[in-house]
C-alpha cells in the first residue's frame, strides 16, 4: 500500500468532534473513539457540573466543561447526548458557536420530534443528521459507559429530505468505526419501529414493577423477596434513567398510544384463551414468541446466556 494512501486511511475520520452531555452514551461514544482513534480532539459538556468533573477525572476529553457552546466551537461533528425533551434548548445554545459545515446529530430515541425542536435552530451551512444507537444498560452517568457499548447493534440515521449525503456518509463512518451497524431510514417510520421494539417494552417494565411495588406494600407479601427471573429481567428495565423515559413517551406519544391500543386487544384475547381454556391458542402464541427470542440471537443481537448475556459486555476493556 503507497505510504499516503496508509497515512491518510490511519487518519482519525473527525478533526474535533463535541459531545454535549455525557451520560452512558455520551461516555461510551468518548471511550469508543478515544480507543479506536476516531477523533483528533474530543470536547465535552454536560451541565451538570459533578457530571462535568467526573469525565475530567476519567479523561473521557480533551477539554470538558459546563458550556455547550464552547464545547460546539470549531467542532467539525457536534452529538447532542442529552434527553429529547432537552435538545431544542441546547441546539439554541450552540447555533451561533457553529461553524459552517459542521455536523449536528443527536442519540434519541425519538426523531421526529428532535427534528422538530432541533432543526428551526440551525444556521445555513450547518448539517443535520439525526441518529439513535440501539443500545444501552440500565445504568446511567459517565462512569455507566464503555467502548463496547456500540459493538455489532444497530444505531439508525433519519436524515431530514434533502440532508447532505457527504454528511450523512460521514456520521455512517463515524457510527461504525465504533462498531456499530448502521441503517438509515425516515423519523417517522423510526419512531413507529422504536414504539413496538423499545418503548412499549418498557412501558409495561415499569407498569409491572410499579404494580408489584403496590402489592408489597398493601398486602405486606413477599413479591419482591420471591421474584422470579421473569420479574427481577422486568426491573432491569425499569431501572433505566427517567428523565430519559419520561421524554420519550411524552415526543413519541402518538406512536406509543397506537402501540398500547394493539396491544390491548392482543391482551383481550389472551384473556380469553385463558378463560375459555384454549390450549391450542396459548401453545401457538408461546410458539411464535419464542421463535422470535431465537431469531434476534441469530442475528447475533443477544445472547443465550443468563441475564441477557451482559455481563461479558460490562467486563470488556475500555
Amino acid at each position: 500500500m503507497p505510504e499516503r494512501l496508509a497515512q491518510r486511511l490511519a487518519a482519525p475520520l473527525v478533526d474535533r468532534l463535541a459531545i454535549v452531555g455525557i451520560g452512558l452514551i455520551g461516555s461510551s461514544i468518548a471511550r469508543a473513539v478515544r480507543q479506536r482513534g476516531l477523533a483528533r480532539h474530543i470536547a465535552i459538556a454536560d451541565h451538570d457540573p459533578a457530571a462535568a468533573d467526573t469525565a475530567r477525572r476519567l479523561g473521557l476529553g480533551d477539554a470538558v466543561g459546563t458550556d455547550a457552546a464552547a464545547a460546539a466551537r470549531a467542532a467539525d461533528v457536534v452529538i447532542l447526548c442529552v434527553p429529547v425533551g432537552a435538545c431544542g434548548a441546547v441546539a439554541a445554545a450552540i447555533a451561533s458557536a457553529l461553524k459552517p459545515g459542521a455536523i449536528v446529530s443527536d442519540v434519541g430515541s425519538v426523531k421526529a420530534s428532535v427534528v422538530t425542536q432541533v432543526a428551526p435552530h440551525l444556521p445555513l451551512g450547518v448539517h443535520f443528521v439525526p441518529a439513535h444507537p440501539v443500545a444501552g444498560t440500565e445504568n446511567s452517568g459517565p462512569e455507566a459507559g464503555f467502548a463496547g457499548l456500540f459493538l455489532n447493534r444497530w444505531c439508525i440515521l433519519t436524515p431530514p429530505e434533502g440532508a447532505n449525503p457527504e454528511a450523512v456518509a460521514a456520521l455512517r463512518a463515524l457510527w461504525e468505526g465504533m462498531g456499530a451497524n448502521v441503517e438509515v431510514m425516515t423519523a417517522e417510520h423510526h419512531d413507529l419501529v422504536l414504539a413496538i421494539t423499545s418503548h412499549l417494552p418498557h412501558l409495561i417494565a415499569y407498569n409491572i414493577v410499579g404494580t408489584a411495588a403496590d402489592l408489597e406494600t398493601v398486602t405486606r407479601s413477599e413479591v419482591i423477596k420471591f421474584s422470579a427471573g421473569g420479574f427481577r429481567d422486568f426491573t432491569r428495565i425499569a431501572a433505566s434513567d427517567p428523565t430519559m423515559w419520561r421524554d420519550v413517551f411524552l415526543h413519541n406519544k402518538d406512536a406509543v398510544l397506537e402501540m398500547i391500543g394493539r396491544f390491548n386487544e392482543d391482551l383481550a384475547a389472551l384473556a380469553r384463551a385463558i378463560r375459555w381454556s384454549d390450549g391450542d391458542a396459548l401453545f401457538e402464541l408461546f410458539t411464535r414468541t419464542r421463535a422470535i427470542r431465537r431469531g434476534i440471537i441469530d442475528l447475533g443481537q443477544e445472547t443465550a446466556e443468563p441475564d441477557f448475556g451482559r455481563r461479558h459486555a460490562e467486563a470488556e476493556p475500555e
